[in-house]
């Protein structure tokens, strides 16, 4: 599936898992125990991470998907799209926001807006993999990151190229020849 594809595995599957459960940990110990916490997941690139994630949450959380999307193939269009909305209520409950990656910070930027007249008791946001170089959003806070990595082309674990790709294991950089075609 993947031979001749790959210029370069950027993060191992057994790197992503052991800082998955440091992530784990550290909201786990921010929270407390009763706290009402509704994790949000940005589709479709946060389903692996999220699913992981949830997992190494010793909280009681509720799960839940949004559909969000600036991006058409692998370029930004500037325009952000909700395709799908959240079935849970967030209001006075504290929101994780779950992302694969953080780019230019556009799409984070929007959904935080839009999340915030809905009242919830806190926005918080986890992301496994941060490029902070195309950030064009500055003012994007980020609460708890797995990967800061530098500005390539990145597939694997949820992050796809043309919708494939997504259920690797670990996280590579495509050779150019696959999506510059």
């Amino acid at each position: 599936m993947l031979e001749g594809i790959i210029e370069e595995i950027l993060i191992k599957e057994e790197e992503l898992q052991e800082r998955i459960a440091q992530l784990g940990e550290k909201i786990t110990n921010y929270y407390n125990q009763d706290d009402e916490i509704v994790m949000v997941c940005i589709l479709r690139g946060g389903v692996m991470f999220m699913a992981d994630l949830a997992r190494k949450i010793n909280l009681p959380v509720v799960l839940d998907f949004m559909d969000v999307t600036s991006y058409e193939g692998t370029t930004t269009t500037g325009n952000v799209r909700i395709i799908k909305d959240l079935e849970e209520s967030i209001g006075d409950k504290h929101v994780l926001i779950v992302e694969d990656i953080i780019d230019t910070g556009l799409t984070l930027k929007h959904v935080i807006n839009m999340l915030k007249t809905r009242n919830p008791k806190s926005i918080k946001v986890c992301t496994l993999l941060d490029k902070p170089e195309r950030r064009t959003e500055k003012h994007v806070e980020i609460d708890w990151n797995g990967f800061e990595i530098p500005n390539k082309f990145v597939v694997g674990y949820g992050l796809d190229y043309e919708e494939r790709y997504r259920n690797v294991p670990f996280i590579f950089v495509p050779k150019s020849e696959l999506y510059e075609g």
